[in-house]
């Protein structure tokens, strides 16, 4: 059983704290977009990625066929056919950046390029930013092998599609804040294209309200243990914001955060959104940044005070990572289009697709969130201020129990202020708002007042 949702549009609103009752509603044009969302398609751009022999940073940049730089056009020229059927909204760029030899990952001072498309929001006021990325770049076994066929069908050829193909489908839309689709370079040397692209957002003063980052999302069957299972994909969140102040430690310590980061709050919305509009597919939280050993492209967004997360699929197989073409003991070792699982990737794309078009429809979020602390009571109140632009159509006071990961309650109202028969010392709350279409915004955690 699901359970109860957060982005949802509530019919019968509540006339006391005991009587209310609720519905879901899914926006008719996000399930639409959903279903345009073809795997066959997906398997047609890895095919192509993979055509390109190796895609690693370093390789060439010259040939029309092979490299990165061949890659990296091609990208931009699909790109560059979606902005055709866009009315103007969406345009494309290769971003060139150069990047210092590290005497490591980076042999010699080195042109690097990130391929954007920017869809921009048709609302003035709006300077809300949302980013999907993966990243273009792939690799062998020696990081540093420029030469070797280095496929990178999953890694990251799988997050590059899905990217690609909600590039196609939501540019045909308008939306009141903007969503740029990027595929990034540079990951497998050491997240320097992300890099580059959230320093370039702190910099310029962005308002990015969410960073999605797709890096292996394509395969469903795990080494060693032989699992398979295209039913779950996993999506990691921080807990402690890389930026934190003094005051917001305290803050955090004082009234029990730790597991309610905006990028934990962000997961969560995930969750509920694919609850809602994807099938057989279930968002596992993961309570920590990224795996060990690894690193992902929302890390560079999290450390520059971004909210970020990752997603990744739930069984990986290593043998298909990081690995030279080759067969030993009869295991075929490489990142190869025959180990993906394309219904699994359809999947997964359309988990981000219906976060970002919720996120990208939704009113901005209330400001100025608490929770009454005035007196010992049962009863808790929270209070905030309505949001500026688009028409807010009521709110959701989001509930849950401490030692519960997922929301487990949501009572809509119309007024900045409620009180509800749910104790604050027992429970946990965060409050959104919400359109006539169920669209939400991200929820906001409350400060005590006094």
């Amino acid at each position: 059983m699901k359970s109860t949702p957060i982005l949802c549009l509530f019919l019968l609103l509540f006339n006391s704290y005991n009587n209310y009752a609720q519905t879901t509603v899914e926006d008719p044009e996000i399930k639409k977009m959903i279903t345009e969302i073809k795997s066959e398609n997906l398997e047609a751009t890895v095919k192509k990625l993979v055509s390109f022999g190796t895609r690693h940073t370093l390789s060439d940049t010259k040939s029309k066929t092979r490299g990165i730089g061949a890659a990296q056009q091609w990208v931009k020229s699909e790109f560059d056919k979606y902005a055709l059927e866009s009315n103007g909204r969406l345009t494309a760029t290769i971003d060139y950046f150069t990047i210092k030899a590290d005497g490591r990952r980076i042999a010699t001072d080195s042109q690097l390029g990130n391929v954007m498309a920017t869809l921009k929001g048709t609302d003035p006021a709006d300077d809300r930013v949302l980013i999907i990325s993966g990243h273009l770049d792939s690799r062998v076994t020696d990081v540093m092998d420029t030469k070797s066929d280095a496929p990178g069908a999953n890694d990251d050829g799988s997050g590059v599609a899905a990217m690609m193909e909600l590039a196609k489908i939501m540019s045909k839309r308008s939306f009141p804040s903007t969503i740029i689709f990027v595929a990034v370079t540079g990951e497998e040397q050491g997240l320097y294209g992300a890099r580059h692209l959230a320093e370039l957002a702190k910099k310029e003063n962005w308002n990015i309200l969410a960073m999605l980052n797709n890096d292996m999302i394509g395969n469903s069957l795990s080494s060693g243990t032989n699992l398979r299972d295209n039913t779950k994909v996993r999506v990691f969140s921080e807990a402690t914001p890389y930026l934190e102040t003094e005051d917001e430690a305290k803050m955090r310590k004082l009234i029990n955060r730790d597991n309610d980061s905006p990028s934990r709050l962000l997961a969560r919305y995930i969750k509920t959104a694919t609850d809602i509009y994807v099938d057989q597919l279930e968002i596992n939280l993961v309570y920590r940044n990224d795996r060990f050993l690894r690193g992902g492209d929302h890390t560079p967004f999290s450390q520059n005070g971004f909210t970020a997360v990752r997603f990744c699929e739930m069984n990986e197989n290593h043998d298909h990572q990081h690995q030279d073409l080759r067969t030993e003991n009869n295991i075929k070792y490489g990142d190869l289009l025959e180990f993906m699982d394309f219904e699994y990737l359809r999947k997964i794309a359309a988990s981000n697709l219906a976060t970002l078009a919720n996120l990208a429809w939704s009113p901005k979020a209330p400001t100025n969130v608490g929770i009454e602390v005035k007196e010992l009571t049962n009863f808790s109140t929270l209070v905030w201020k309505a949001p500026e632009g688009k028409k807010v159509y009521g709110y959701q006071v989001l509930v849950r129990e401490t030692s519960d990961t997922n929301w487990q309650k949501s009572i809509f109202v119309t007024d900045t202020k409620a009180t509800i028969p749910y104790s604050k010392d027992n429970f946990l709350f965060a409050v959104q708002a919400v359109d006539e279409l169920g669209h939400a915004s991200l929820p906001l955690f409350p400060i005590p007042i006094r």
